[in-house]
């Protein structure tokens, strides 16, 4: 089986995945919380078999489009108020 670090070393354009459990610890939610999240798309993910598998690449993404919609809506509460 080849293991992460050697994954990384013959291909460094590729970033591993990642299962629930880290994916949620990168996030600091539950990872059933997660999990829930990825069941209704709300989060990019994709299963590998039963189990979740996350980039966290992509997940970096999604936060950060989540930050900027929240500041969005605060924005126009301020506005409104």
């Amino acid at each position: 089986m080849i293991t992460r670090n050697e994954l990384m070393s013959q291909s460094p354009d590729f970033e591993p995945l990642m299962d629930s459990h880290e994916a949620a610890d990168a996030l600091q939610i539950h990872f059933k919380t997660l999990e829930r999240k990825a069941r209704k798309g709300e989060v990019p993910a994709t299963r590998n078999g039963k189990a979740w598998v996350f980039r966290l690449s992509l997940l970096n993404t999604w936060l950060n489009a989540q930050m900027m919609a929240n500041l969005g809506e605060r924005a126009v509460e301020v506005d409104e108020g």
